[in-house]
């Protein structure tokens, strides 16, 4: 009885033993999950947002880089402690989806500053700046002035897309030109579409330009269908603004034997040939200046500022290889003179609002 006793009392002691272990486990668990919640893992924590997939644009990806070079270069000059971080987070095409997924980010508390670059995004972060008015955000290709947790940088696209129209009306032999976009949205309609349709009555009056929408930003099959037809239709330079749907645009080009104007990257060796001209966009050079004046405290928040090719943000590529082998010296001659005028001032191609 007396170790029948023993064993009950053991038993008795084992159990609260364990209960307690166990309890002192949650208690701590709930602990840590409070603390990554109030307190932010690393001082300068920066949420990278994609509003799209790395993979499918150029970019996209300059922004990334961007932002890692900066915080690689703040790191060499600060130990461990006072170090910077960034997360990369590919929200994918689905605009819908991208107001959620940034208040979420938001509402982890996480991140000192949440950079990315879209031109709805102002729009988007507007009921999130209201429910979390302490998250900062840097925003790229975007325009909103007066918000003091918010520095906005865009690119002069009027420049931009007036001389891709520029050399796609000197190149084109029917004097009818396309532009595939996604979608519509601000941007597009009202400074994109008409800078190029202004460059192309520049460069040869009468031009037409035939404007087709994708839908999205992915559908490489609708891309080409849509090219097709244009081609068929008469017209014999494209400019995509679509995504991946341009992929579709440029076998189309490649089979019918087309000429494709590329935008924001150097696109040249993408069909060599076809492609006629790259007015890229300097998003590394420029979120890697503006984040380290971020994590250096000298970034001026609630800033809105329009830079373009006078800047060295916006440039019309004109050294290439295959640009100097595709395109006739005449013309470039005459792209050549424009791109001085407006670097010097003397052509003025202001940003639409």
């Amino acid at each position: 009885m007396d170790v029948l006793s023993a064993r009950l009392k053991k038993g008795l002691y084992m159990k609260r033993f364990l209960f307690h272990t166990a309890c002192a486990v949650l208690l701590l668990a709930g602990v840590s999950l409070t603390s990554c919640g109030a307190k932010k893992a690393q001082k300068n924590s920066i949420a990278v947002f994609i509003p799209g997939i790395l993979s499918d644009s150029p970019i996209y990806k300059m922004l990334a880089d961007g932002v890692e070079q900066a915080v690689a270069s703040y790191n060499e000059s600060h130990d461990a402690l006072h170090a910077a971080a960034c997360k990369i987070i590919e929200a994918n095409t689905n605009q819908a989806e991208w107001g959620p997924k940034l208040t979420a980010l938001a509402a982890e508390g996480t991140y000192d500053v949440i950079i990315s670059s879209n031109p709805s995004l102002p729009e988007i972060i507007k009921p999130i700046l209201a429910q979390f008015p302490k998250q900062k955000f840097i925003l790229l290709d975007a325009y909103q002035k007066d918000v003091p947790t918010v520095a906005t940088m865009r690119y002069n696209q009027h420049e931009q897309a007036f001389l891709s129209g520029y050399i796609s009306a000197l190149m084109s032999k029917s004097h009818h030109i396309g532009l595939i976009a996604a979608q519509q949205y601000p941007i597009m309609d009202n400074v994109i579409l008409p800078a190029y349709k202004e460059g192309a009555e520049q460069a040869l009056p009468g031009t037409t330009v035939d404007y087709r929408i994708v839908g999205n930003w992915y559908d490489a099959s609708k891309g080409a269908e849509l090219a097709r037809a244009m081609h068929e239709a008469g017209t014999d330079v494209i400019l995509p603004i679509c995504g991946g749907a341009s992929q579709g645009v440029i076998a189309t080009a490649k089979e019918l034997d087309f000429f494709v104007s590329w935008f924001d990257s150097n696109g040249f060796g993408k069909a060599p040939g076809n492609i006629i001209s790259s007015t890229t966009l300097k998003q590394d050079k420029l979120t890697k200046e503006l984040t380290l004046q971020y994590l250096n405290g000298s970034l001026e928040w609630g800033s809105a500022r329009t830079v373009g090719v006078a800047e060295g943000y916006v440039e019309f590529i004109q050294d290439d290889p295959l640009y100097l082998s595709t395109i006739p010296a005449a013309v470039r001659e005459k792209v050549a003179a424009v791109v001085s005028g407006i670097q010097a001032g003397t052509i003025s191609l202001p940003q639409n609002d």
